[in-house]
């Protein structure tokens, strides 16, 4: 009888399992939750899971959208255009109920990349006194930030303390700018590789990425890296010793060097890790901070890595080419046109040096400005808002990606990058470097002339040169070039000592005109 009993109710146990693994609930990824912000004016995506073939109702103000589960018990829809505004309550329902609260509809933009990005309000705004005013006017009702793993936190003095101090900067000034609910969808991680921001398959995909790491394949040496291994491991033991002895942490174990186009790392880690989530969240941009650690995959460079990160993210979210604006590296170390509150911290303006910068002093700001040419992107110039490696000045640097955004994205008629280089023509023994962006006129500030440009002939041997501005123009020239074949303009990593702005105030930006 007991063991009647006893399979009986195992029957009993199986039949309840069985039972429990035909209904699914209705479920919504983390993204999805009261507080939130939606996307005005496009198609907005709601998505879940449920059961296979469940019937999935989904009501949002005037509007009542269905569908049904896939096999996989993956559904989606998309909510008509929306106006911005809220709150209201959206439900979703099949076999059970979930309302959300507090829904607003406004601009949603994605804030993502390294430590600038990750540092948050309450950190900066000890030493930032705009951020700090900014920490004392909250709540913010109509600004909320979300995780890809969390939900959406809303505008409150506490939680206002958590948000991203860069991220929560660009949506005040939009929110004031605009009158509409900004949501920030952040995700970001300290002293992290670009490689590690797209997904392997977008990486894989990529054909200039993998055309670069074909043509470096031939260089790499697998017995030359396995001797320098070798030695790195003995130096390293030594090391361990010492740190032993000295109670200190021992250094990290040193790896081989990877062949072109892998990495010591997981390509796409971060980015299954923290962006993922939030797709296909209808969004209406991205802002990035990110190139202090490179791309971490060997012999892919950043201008290329980054392009290839930007078309993935592109195609995964299925939303066309939307606005990609990234903060400038490196950060700061050039004079500003005037003294504000977004520039408050730039160096202060110097004397040309004595000797002309190297060709290998300026490729890192050129490599990085390259960004800009891929579509729909643009750089939040930082050469006068204040250096370091996390500059404190997260206000300004807001600031000045919103007003990117504005004149990129929303269409306000305000210059919102300084001049950029275009072509040059040879004339007799001056060369003339046309420029756009050049908003109300180019100008210098500070000093007695315009400086910072090197001009070279036949010899290749750059020279200080002399420069006015004509126009949209700037004329070049050295009374011992009898031939100019390039011009260099703020060659260099540190550039307080150049000064050509447009009008609008905003700084023109290293360029040059040789490929040597």
């Amino acid at each position: 009888m007991k063991r009647l009993l006893f399979q009986l109710a195992a029957f009993g146990l199986c039949l309840s399992g069985a039972a429990s693994t035909t209904r699914a609930d209705v479920k919504l990824p983390p993204v999805l939750g009261s507080h939130m912000v939606l996307q005005r004016e496009m198609l907005v995506p709601i998505w879940g899971t449920a059961a296979p073939g469940e019937k999935i109702t989904v009501k949002f103000r005037d509007q009542t959208k269905t569908t049904e589960a896939e096999k996989d018990g993956k559904w989606s829809l998309k909510l008509d255009v929306l106006k911005a505004g809220g709150p209201d309550k959206l439900t979703v329902e099949g076999k059970n109920k979930i309302e959300l609260d507090d829904v607003l509809v406004g601009e949603v933009w994605v804030g993502s990349g390294q430590s600038n990005m990750a540092g948050n309000v309450g950190s900066y705004a000890k030493a930032d006194p705009v951020l700090a005013k900014y920490l004392e006017g909250a709540p913010y009702p109509k600004i909320r930030q979300a995780s890809a793993r969390g939900g959406w936190k809303e505008g409150t003095p506490a939680d206002v303390k958590n948000f991203s101090a860069l991220l929560f900067s660009f949506g005040l000034r939009l929110q004031q700018e605009l009158d509409v609910p900004i949501g920030l969808l952040h995700g970001s991680a300290g002293g992290t590789p670009s490689g590690y921001w797209l997904s392997e398959e977008a990486y894989k995909a990529d054909k200039p990425c993998q055309d670069l790491v074909v043509k470096l394949a031939p260089t790499y040496d697998l017995a030359a890296e396995k001797v320098k291994l070798e030695a790195a491991l003995a130096k390293w033991e030594k090391d361990v010793e010492i740190a032993k002895t000295a109670k200190k942490n021992p250094p990290a174990k040193p790896v081989i060097t990877p062949p072109p186009g892998q990495s010591k790392g997981k390509i796409g880690n971060l980015y299954e890790a923290h962006i993922r989530g939030f797709i296909p969240f209808a969004i209406r941009g991205v802002l990035w901070d990110q190139g202090e650690s490179g791309t971490a995959i060997e012999g892919v460079d950043q201008y290329t890595l980054m392009g290839a990160l930007i078309r993935g993210w592109r195609t995964e979210w299925n939303q066309g080419d939307f606005a990609f604006i990234y903060i400038q590296k490196p950060s700061g170390n050039g004079c500003a046109y005037e003294e504000t509150d977004t520039t408050r911290q730039a160096s202060k303006f110097a004397p040309l040096p004595t000797g002309v910068p190297g060709m290998g002093n300026g490729l890192y700001r050129e490599n990085h400005i390259r960004i800009r040419n891929y579509p729909n992107t643009a750089m939040a110039e930082s050469s006068d808002l204040g250096n370091g490696v996390h500059p404190t000045n997260k206000s300004g640097y807001g600031d000045r990606a919103s007003r990117v955004a504005m004149g990129l994205v929303y269409g306000k008629k305000i210059e919102y990058s300084g001049p950029v280089y275009a072509s040059n023509t040879v004339e007799g023994d001056k060369l003339r470097a046309k420029f756009t962006h050049t908003g109300q006129g180019l100008t210098f500030k500070h000093g007695e002339k315009l400086q910072g440009f090197m001009i070279a002939g036949e010899d290749k041997k750059f020279r200080w040169a002399n420069a006015t501005i004509d126009g949209d123009t700037v004329v070049v020239s050295h009374p011992e070039v009898k031939k100019p074949l390039a011009v260099r303009y703020a060659w260099d990593n540190n550039i307080p000592w150049a000064n050509l702005f447009n009008k609008d105030g905003l700084p023109a930006q290293t360029f040059r005109t040789d490929d040597w």
